[in-house]
């Protein structure tokens, strides 16, 4: 096995298991956010429309297209509506209130368990939904696939809360996508906004079957790679530097880092306020063509700041 299909194969999780698979952010502009993405040293998927199949089986548009960031651990999506699908409006809903992060997605080896899981305990999930798009893989176009859970808006109302099952992910892990030139390597965390964490967080551990238990002023949440933390907006400002989006929100994400002063230079020089929350790790407020926030350095600053007794 090559190493580009190592790190493709390593993004499903082993059965029993959940990875934090994505967070995606909502961009009324892509063009934009995909100028500022390559500002701060990105190497970006091309643009790709989503589709769907209707009742009748044939192959119709989602309403939204995005660009990624491919990361060794997971990814980073930034997606925009392209037509007033149901799907479609409900991004633009959500940028109404805010551009920026509006999604967390489960990595999970079986999406179908997991909306029976789902049904079990009270989160009346959607129909399963086969999602499909074409990317160019060493020439050859190709349809990557995945099946999506997905809860009625209300249901998770931080965001867009799901699960994704990946059916081809050297589809999307391709080699020239995955070194990040600025050194940027993995998804680490997320984070949510909530007016009380702790009813919160047991939501989300009994949407994901995750254990909660406090840290950092937060409510933390493991999975098999990845974390996803509940704050209230004084703890994520706290982090972040600046007022989250009002609750129930997401308020921003961790990134692994190899080369953590290099990216904090971008930032400051796209105007950005960079902080350091923790020796070595740096947090800042994104841009307006992308929202959101980021907290980033190495895995071992990263798990310092999680440490117990840690400043």
């Amino acid at each position: 096995m090559t190493i580009s299909e190592s790190i493709a194969a390593q993004q499903v999780p082993a059965p029993g298991t959940l990875c934090l698979d994505h967070v995606s952010h909502f961009v009324p502009d892509i063009e934009a956010a995909s100028r500022v993405l390559s500002g701060l040293g990105f190497e970006l998927t091309p643009f790709s429309a989503q589709t769907t199949k209707n009742a009748a089986g044939e192959t119709v548009p989602a309403g939204a297209a995005n660009r990624c960031v491919m990361l060794e651990s997971g990814y980073l999506e930034f997606l925009t509506p392209t037509q007033d699908t149901v799907v479609g409006l409900q991004i633009r809903a959500a940028i109404a209130r805010h551009t920026g992060q509006h999604l967390i997605a489960f990595g999970t080896p079986a999406a179908e368990e997991e909306h029976a899981r789902l049904e079990r305990h009270g989160f009346s999930p959607l129909p399963l939904v086969n999602l499909q798009r074409q990317v160019n893989v060493s020439g050859e176009q190709r349809m990557a696939r995945f099946s999506v859970v997905r809860v009625a808006p209300e249901t998770m109302p931080e965001g867009r809360v799901q699960f994704v099952q990946h059916l081809t992910p050297e589809c999307l892990w391709q080699p020239k996508f995955v070194r990040q030139p600025n050194g940027v390597t993995g998804l680490l965390g997320t984070f949510v906004v909530a007016n009380e964490p702790a009813e919160v967080a047991a939501r989300y551990a009994r949407f994901s079957a995750l254990l909660p238990r406090p840290i950092r002023g937060f409510v933390q949440l493991t999975t098999g790679r990845g974390h996803v933390f509940v704050g209230s907006d004084t703890a994520c400002k706290t982090l972040f530097g600046e007022d989250p989006p009002a609750a129930p929100a997401m308020a921003g994400y961790a990134l692994e880092c190899d080369d953590a002063p290099g990216l904090r230079a971008r930032l400051l020089n796209m105007g950005c306020n960079v902080t350091e929350p923790s020796p070595d790790l740096f947090a800042a407020p994104l841009p307006m063509a992308l929202g959101g926030a980021w907290l980033f350095g190495s895995r071992a600053a990263y798990e310092d700041w999680l440490a117990p007794g840690c400043n």
